[in-house]
């Protein structure tokens, strides 16, 4: 297996081979990373490693796994602590591309493989973005409003709120539009899962039901992470992830501890043992994302074994 480093910037991308210390570069933009992909294209059983970059990666990304790569995004902070466990301290684009190369030939058994999205997920995963700038944007706007006491002003910032409204109802049903026809009986098995919690997931989670649940837990960012060191035994949290993803769990949990009575009741049966409230809560998070991630898979499952009989 050959590692690849690719250290993505606005304009540039920096590629570093873990065999060859020579590091090229190519325009981040389609003709550069046309120019990347014949690149790779002269290497054979290669492992791809970029950081999660703000969005700025995801062209790259997507080419790359087009073209048959595997390839993995990391967490910055991932990247950051290998390349200061291997002595690396300075710190360049070039520099920063052979320490993901390095790292994609160290761990490429153990990073998780990026799954590529659909087109139909991609659209979905842009709306849902927009959406939520568009509730920051109206629940700003409304603050504005109550503090305006010019009449001219007020009025003006309301038709500003109408707007920002509208343009949210239109995108709700654009959002249906592509998430209702893909809601089988697994997803729509849990009540805590609204259209928003639906549209997050199918487009910025596609690796629900191919993944175990310890893998999809840790994906997410709910699996609690050990503080153990000697006679220490520290309190276990969470950490990193998928941030808009917790989001939604979090709010389906609020719910179906509420409505759904296996929530309920493993919620009510952690609060006895002793458990905060906010760490049963995150458990129940965690329950929720598990059980959907068993009934898609099983759901799949079934419906392959019925195509192939």
């Amino acid at each position: 297996m050959h590692g690849v480093g690719i250290d993505v910037g606005k304009y540039w991308l920096d590629v570093a081979l873990h065999s060859d210390p020579h590091i090229h570069r190519f325009s981040n933009d389609p003709v550069g990373i046309a120019q990347l992909i014949e690149y790779l294209s002269s290497e054979a059983n290669l492992f791809v490693v970029l950081e999660a970059t703000g969005g700025y990666e995801l062209p790259a990304l997507r080419a790359v796994a087009h073209a048959g790569h595997a390839v993995s995004r990391v967490n910055p902070r991932q990247s950051r602590s290998f390349a200061r466990a291997s002595g690396q301290l300075a710190k360049t684009d070039a520099l920063d591309a052979v320490g993901l190369a390095d790292m994609a030939h160290c761990m490429y058994q153990r990073l998780p493989r990026y799954v590529e999205p659909e087109s139909w997920q991609i659209t979905l995963a842009a709306y849902v973005t927009r959406r939520a700038q568009l509730v920051i944007a109206v629940q700003q706007q409304q603050q504005q409003i109550a503090a305006l006491t010019v009449l001219a002003l007020r009025k003006s910032a309301q038709r500003s709120l109408r707007a920002l409204e509208k343009e949210r109802s239109e995108l709700d049903k654009q959002i249906t539009t592509l998430t209702t026809p893909r809601l089988t009986p697994a997803w729509r098995s849990i009540k805590g899962l609204g259209p928003v919690a639906h549209a997050t997931l199918l487009s910025m989670l596609p690796e629900l039901g191919s993944l175990s649940r310890q893998q999809i837990a840790k994906l997410v960012g709910v699996a609690p992470l050990n503080r153990d060191s000697g006679t220490l035994r520290g309190h276990r949290g969470i950490f990193g992830g998928r941030a808009r993803v917790r989001a939604v769990l979090y709010m389906a949990a609020l719910v179906a501890v509420r409505w759904q009575p296996e929530f309920k009741a493993f919620y009510q049966q952690l609060r006895v043992r002793g458990k905060l409230a906010k760490v049963a809560l995150v458990a129940c998070m965690r329950k929720v994302l598990v059980v959907l991630n068993a009934r898609i898979r099983d759901e799949r499952r079934n419906t392959f074994e019925v195509v192939v009989a």
